[in-house]
């Protein structure tokens, strides 16, 4: 599926291409602040073994209405406390209710990096990302061909942001690992049918050199999902609608937190 819009993915990405559009009218000044921006937090840096990277989103497609009344510095101060080591903060606004202003709030209230998770297809918005404080940004294979992960990996390094590259399968981790990702996320939902596999993970992590960070993205409903993805080889997961759900998101988070060192703690 590496560079194709299947499904769901289609329209999403129809619509970031306008709004890339209209951004690149303002490309230079946007660059501009990028590159003049204070130094990002290490988002890749933190994500040693046994790690969780909690996600703060209001709906999705998939899920649906999570959580309408999110505030991001709340709910960012209840993650790091819990002992989450970066945050993910949904930016899109028509599917996921979310805004670059929530990850201004989310990162203005910790000290932890953050990711800005959306559907980037174009250098300047990976730009627009950096301006906005984030210190990572999400790039999806399949939403970009293979010149276009190159080009948003370029400017990632041009305005000094981490990348996490997603992948669903084994052709797209062999497309991530060859425009250089220094850190991948499997995705065990599928974006097609928006399916979740757990076993998505085991069947792709192979393909990711020991080099690379690798993520286990989506699926993870419990502890011993956390152990059965770090004993798999995950350095981190990221955990965004079971938080979301949980009446208390912040010692659902801690309970994960546990579990994956735990787990990771157990494979040395």
């Amino acid at each position: 599926m590496a560079g194709s819009a299947a499904g769901a993915l289609a329209p999403i990405l129809a619509r970031k291409r306008a709004e890339a559009e209209t951004l690149r009218c303002g490309a230079a000044a946007i660059w501009a602040r990028a590159e003049a921006a204070p130094p990002p937090r290490g988002f890749v840096a933190a994500l040693h073994p046994g790690t969780v990277i909690a996600e703060m989103k209001r709906r999705s497609p998939s899920g649906g209405a999570l959580r309408a009344d999110l505030d991001p510095a709340v709910m960012a101060r209840a993650y790091a406390q819990a002992g989450a080591a970066a945050l993910s903060v949904l930016t899109d606004g028509p599917d996921f209710g979310g805004s670059l202003d929530d990850l201004v709030a989310a990162r203005a209230a910790v000290a932890l990096p953050v990711l800005r998770k959306d559907f980037v297809v174009d250098p300047v918005q990976v730009a627009e990302a950096r301006v906005a404080g984030a210190d990572a940004v999400l790039l999806i294979v399949a939403a970009l061909q293979p010149a276009e992960l190159e080009a948003c990996l370029a400017a990632a390094g041009r305005c000094g942001l981490d990348a996490l590259v997603e992948v669903h399968d084994a052709d797209e981790a062999a497309t991530a690992v060859a425009a250089g990702a220094a850190c991948i996320g499997v995705n065990n939902r599928d974006l097609r049918s928006l399916t979740t596999d757990l076993g998505t993970f085991a069947r792709v992590r192979p393909r990711v050199p020991e080099s690379v960070v690798c993520v286990a993205e989506s699926g993870i409903r419990d502890d011993a999902d956390a152990r059965r993805l770090v004993g798999e080889g995950a350095a981190a997961v990221l955990v965004g609608e079971t938080l979301m759900r949980s009446p208390d998101p912040a010692a659902a988070c801690a309970a994960l937190v546990e579990a994956a060192r735990d787990a990771a703690g157990a494979g040395r």
